[in-house]
């Protein structure tokens, strides 16, 4: 069973789904802002924060299917899933695990495509270094890429916090992450099945996923909306928590009205 935080009442239930390599710590400025009008339930993936280390080869599906399993002990009927990053790429096999009971989506700064072929090569190579050296590589290897140049320059404090968070993980379960999100396959054909509320939320400094790479995306989703949110990179949720938090409201807003 994985680890997660829940706090707040009500339906539908906001599942919110950890970039990499961090866990759900990366949530809270969300929690702080809707525990008090939704219940909010944030995972951590196998060997990501406190959720203990994989058993084995584990893949982006079995992810997906451990938190169907924390859904379904906690009862949750109803679910706004939201998901960044890797967190976007466990939600699209959510996509038909959870069928009637997605009430909403969320992606941020993620995408359908799978790696090329340079990529995932770089993510096992990475891994095994992880493995011998810890979780100290990983996080050299992604904090410049995963964080916006106005962050970079001006907020040094919530650099160090992403770093902090980083550094909580287990050194499997991030080796474990890298093969996992190396392996995954191209989930595009899934977008034109979402017919739930959507939007999809990007950096305007992300160099992950650019603007224009979301905005792809979002054009195979039905009526799904594109929010950019100004001096913000990967980790949008973080770098710019009170806009990425007001564009959760407005969704949960949308899919309570329905």
């Amino acid at each position: 069973m994985l680890h997660f935080r829940e706090a707040g009442e009500g339906s539908p239930a906001i599942l919110l789904l950890h970039a990499f390599p961090l866990n759900w710590r990366m949530w809270e400025p969300q929690i702080d802002q809707l525990h008090d009008r939704a219940r909010v339930i944030a995972p951590d993936f196998p060997g990501f924060g406190l959720s203990g280390p994989p058993q084995g080869m584990t893949s982006l599906e079995d992810y997906a299917r451990k938190v169907v399993a924390v859904l379904d002990r906690q009862g949750v009927d109803e679910v706004i899933v939201a998901g960044l990053s890797m967190g976007g790429y466990v939600a699209f096999p959510l996509i038909h695990l959870l069928g009637r009971r997605l009430a909403g989506l969320l992606l941020a700064d993620t995408r359908a495509t799978a790696d090329d072929e340079a990529t995932a090569a770089a993510r096992h190579e990475l891994a095994t270094e992880v493995e011998a050296q810890g979780v100290e590589v990983a996080a050299n290897e992604f904090l410049p890429k995963l964080i916006g140049r106005t962050v970079l320059r001006t907020r040094p404090a919530v650099v160090d916090s992403i770093r902090s968070i980083i550094m909580q993980n287990n050194p499997a379960g991030v080796a474990g992450g890298l093969r996992a999100l190396a392996a995954r396959s191209d989930s595009t054909p899934l977008l034109a099945r979402v017919t739930c509320p959507t939007v999809c939320v990007v950096g305007e400094e992300d160099s992950i996923t650019p603007p224009e790479v979301v905005a792809e995306m979002a054009a195979q989703i039905g009526g799904a909306k594109v929010e950019v949110l100004a001096e913000a990179g990967h980790l949008s949720n973080i770098e710019a928590p009170e806009a990425f938090t007001e564009v959760l409201r407005a969704l949960l807003e949308t899919v309570a009205a329905r």
